[in-house]
């Protein structure tokens, strides 16, 4: 098995498997006479066909305990999946690139600062949500629409990953 390495969340090192939602060092203008900066398309929805449309939810997720085993990650190829923080907490996100299945030697691992979301481009493999948090809630914005959303793959025995506690 593998550790791997949390690394700090930044849209440099994320760029392969989708965007980091942030303010901070993004183009923005004023708005609402002059009372509100809109920073403008952080990210934008993907989706594969005309019926799909974006949606908006919510997720409670629960932490899991640390630390973790690897041991699948999932898919969205008709569409991208965006996760914006709701309570300010960071949260781990594990991602591959890529491809008709992930490549356990290529699964990066990063932590948000908690100010920062996440949008998966279509098709990148990554883990489901994983917070720190005993519990925490997450803004989350993906398609609805017909047909197959999610792939996924479970990691054979000798490829699983070890995620270690964040410090």
């Amino acid at each position: 098995m593998r550790t791997l390495q949390i690394e700090p969340l930044t849209k440099e090192a994320f760029a392969p498997f989708g965007d980091v939602i942030e303010t901070d060092g993004s183009d923005h203008f004023m708005i609402n006479n002059g009372s509100t900066m809109r920073f403008h398309r952080l990210a934008e929805v993907q989706t594969a066909t005309p019926e799909c449309k974006a949606i908006i939810s919510i997720f409670r997720a629960e932490a899991m305990e640390m630390p973790f085993t690897v041991r699948m990650l999932e898919r969205h190829p008709l569409g991208s999946q965006a996760f914006i923080p709701l309570l300010g907490n960071p949260f781990l996100i594990v991602v591959a690139p890529l491809g008709d299945e992930p490549v356990s030697g290529l699964v990066r691992a990063f932590v948000s600062n908690g100010r920062q979301g996440i949008n998966y481009h279509r098709g990148v493999w990554h883990h489901p949500v994983l917070t720190i948090e005993k519990r925490d809630d997450f803004l989350v914005v993906d398609r609805s629409g017909s047909g197959n959303n999610c792939d996924e793959h479970f990691l054979k025995e000798d490829e699983w990953l070890v995620l270690a506690p964040h410090q």
